[in-house]
């Protein structure tokens, strides 16, 4: 059975769980360490939405490598329910988490696409970020099942604009055995079935994109759960 969740931003916690309570808990509420002074203060936000039952996806904040081991730090305080972390952190990131005692936690890798079909950069880490070097979408994955990661997040893709890239990119990591894709940047309302169904055809099992600032009201700074609610139940008609 194909799971589909989507990944979304809460204003706080009340909102997250209004959030949580619309789509009956298909999603990931995102709390980014960026704006956290440090990993203890982005855990304590962590545990407040725990304590309402919601499940958190710790992340970066705008895919900022320099963050990837605050993310560890504040993942391995709070056991989350998914994490995102760059391509070279991932296999850090799950090993600290065992070490932990967290079994259960989703970590994915974050892939970046190149502009060629079937070439993506793996080098997403603080000090790889410099080198515009691409390999094939099967090196890509085939590394990751090394690393033991469960899940590509595959950003930026600019909506719905590259729709053949992901499509390379989920063939690659569908035949590797990694049947987890989270689509990323530039999605909205109007481009997220068209993601979905790609990564769909391409035999992903678990799809979670992630849509951030097009589900939030400008006026009061909150995720519309209204918003979110419609587009999963659009999404899973799609399986």
């Amino acid at each position: 059975m194909v799971t589909i969740k989507i990944n979304v931003l809460a204003a706080d916690a009340q909102n997250a769980k209004e959030i949580v309570e619309a789509t009956n808990g298909n999603v990931y509420i995102g709390v980014m360490v960026k704006p956290f002074p440090t990993a203890e203060a982005a855990a304590d936000a962590v545990r407040e939405m725990q304590r309402l039952g919601i499940p958190v996806s710790v992340g970066l904040g705008g895919a900022d490598p320099l963050m990837w081991h605050k993310v560890v730090e504040t993942a391995v305080l709070t056991k989350p329910a998914h994490v995102n972390q760059v391509y070279p952190g991932a296999g850090y990131t799950l090993a600290a988490l065992k070490a932990a005692g967290s079994e259960d936690t989703i970590v994915n890798a974050l892939i970046k696409p190149s502009g060629i079909v079937g070439k993506v950069s793996i080098l997403t880490g603080p000090e790889s970020q410099v080198f515009n070097e691409y390999i094939s979408c099967e090196a890509a994955a085939a590394a990751l099942k090394e690393l033991h990661i469960p899940s590509v997040k595959f950003y930026p893709i600019g909506g719905a604009k590259h729709l053949d890239e992901v499509a390379a990119m989920v063939k690659a990591a569908v035949n590797a055995g990694i049947t987890m894709f989270e689509p990323t940047g530039g999605i909205d309302a109007q481009s997220i079935e068209a993601v979905v169904k790609v990564c769909l055809e391409n035999g992903a099992q678990t799809i979670v994109p992630h849509v951030y600032t097009a589900f939030v009201d400008k006026n009061t700074g909150k995720t519309e759960p209204s918003q979110v609610k419609d587009s999963l139940e659009k999404l899973l008609k799609l399986r």
